[in-house]
């Protein structure tokens, strides 16, 4: 049974929406496969809402489109640990990505305009907490675009998210942590420059969690909160390796606001 909500339903207005099988070498090629995405959207190439889930294979740092790397990574920490950092298309804070944190990402046509910031955040983030509260998480919306659990009488954060708009167009996508090495975060990540109410000055070790769910149940709530119904496997590979080639596998790109 779908979890979806009128607003939801709204966004997606050319109907079902369809789940892109597609699986790409790396972080970069990832993201970038998420801009190209939103481009096609926006063009009008995409007519349904498309969504996808994806891992990466090693720890890796991704920055906000924003970030500046000094001030939110441990870019030591990082060196002496092998972990690459990348920047991402979407705004919000840098997060670390690895094996045990899924992500998922929707990308959705809007013929007229995009909705307001709020009523995106409200239409990815409300069925997708429905889909999982029926997996048996009993997950909760917190600050802007957090997902979180309550861990001894405490809430805790299991998914962050972050969103690019174009006019026609919208782009979300986020985590999912599920069985994820959270003491590494606390090692390659500083403390973030703003927070939401929920977390009170408290640190990594403190905030996070794992749904622990397994990435099938996941990727299956993440299908059924958006009604991803059929199937697509081509994607735009030409573009994709252009856009990594430019940007995401630039150091210069990433590095651009120390």
């Amino acid at each position: 049974m779908r979890q979806r909500n009128a607003d939801a339903a709204a966004q997606s207005p050319s109907g079902d929406a369809c789940w892109l099988d597609a699986h790409l070498p790396g972080v970069a090629e990832n993201l970038a496969l998420d801009e190209a995405l939103l481009d096609e959207a926006h063009d009008g190439g995409l007519r349904h809402t498309l969504v996808r889930t994806w891992m990466a294979a090693e720890p890796t740092v991704v920055l906000g489109s924003s970030s500046r790397i000094d001030e939110e990574v441990d870019v030591e920490a990082c060196e002496q640990l092998g972990v690459r950092v990348v920047r991402r298309p979407s705004g919000g804070l840098t997060v670390l990505l690895g094996p045990g944190c899924l992500m998922w990402s929707v990308i959705v046509r809007h013929p007229e305009a995009a909705p307001t910031i709020d009523r995106v955040h409200t239409a990815m983030l409300e069925p997708l907490c429905a889909a999982l509260r029926a997996a048996g998480r009993p997950v909760v919306r917190r600050g802007s675009s957090d997902l979180a659990i309550a861990v001894d009488g405490a809430e805790r954060k299991v998914s962050g998210n972050a969103l690019r708009v174009r006019r026609h167009a919208v782009l979300y996508h986020g985590t999912l942590l599920d069985t994820f090495d959270l003491p590494l975060v606390a090692r390659v990540l500083r403390h973030p420059p703003r927070e939401p109410g929920y977390r009170a000055g408290r640190d990594h070790g403190d905030f996070l969690a794992n749904l622990e769910l397994g990435r099938p149940a996941l990727e299956a709530a993440v299908r059924c909160a958006f009604g991803a119904d059929t199937v697509r496997s081509d994607w735009p590979v030409e573009r994709v390796a252009m856009l990594v080639r430019e940007r995401y596998d630039d150091p210069a790109w990433t590095c651009r606001l120390r």
